[in-house]
């Protein structure tokens, strides 16, 4: 077997195995861990395939700040996983129904049943091999795929808004910082003095 066959099928074995250990570990940060090695193996993938450039920007922002910023965001959040797992049963026939459509759909898009929502095939992009890799994923990513690279940063804008909503909910057990109750706080208000005597105490 040649080296490259051997390559592909060591990375997407990786891949497959530690994406299917993100989904089923019960540990949140064992899945962010998971996750990271799930990173790793496309990286090796795409190093195969000659973008070396989609690897790298792989490993340097997903693994060093994406997956970071998982893992602070689950261990800032203290979620009670018991409580959820609890009540998987009753929101398991909303996340099948939410499975089968998105599986309805990529079949109608890889499939033959709708020909015009077909990915149109490599021919139709020129491709200059005096053009370093970088460049020319830019030319490709800007041009002719730049209504799908506005939606996915939409969609990257809606995460953060969420994560940012979540981290910041109001929680009775948890005792916040006011800054500006601090700030405007009347000094002759805030400190009592008392006169304890010989002998006794508070």
């Amino acid at each position: 077997m040649e080296p490259f066959a051997l390559g592909f099928y060591f990375f997407s074995s990786i891949t497959l195995l530690s994406g299917l250990m993100v989904v089923l570990s019960t540990n949140p940060v064992h899945s962010v861990l998971w996750l990271i090695l799930t990173f790793f193996g496309a990286s090796g993938l795409f190093i195969i395939l000659g973008a070396e450039f989609l690897a790298l920007i792989l490993m340097i922002v997903y693994v060093g700040a994406v997956a970071v910023l998982f893992m602070f965001v689950v261990m800032m959040l203290n979620i009670n996983f018991k409580e959820i797992k609890s009540r998987l049963t009753k929101y398991l026939p909303v996340g099948v129904l939410i499975g089968l459509v998105l599986f309805v759909e990529l079949s109608l898009i890889f499939g033959d049943f709708i020909p015009e929502l077909k990915f149109n095939s490599n021919d139709d992009l020129v491709i200059n091999p005096n053009i370093e890799n970088t460049k020319q994923l830019g030319l490709v990513l800007y041009t002719d795929f730049f209504i799908y690279f506005q939606l996915a940063g939409i969609v990257l804008l809606i995460a953060m808004i969420g994560a940012i909503v979540l981290t910041h909910q109001r929680r009775k057990d948890v005792k916040r910082q006011d800054v500006l109750a601090q700030i405007y706080k009347d000094p002759n208000n805030s400190i009592e003095l008392k006169d304890i005597k010989p002998g006794q105490g508070l």
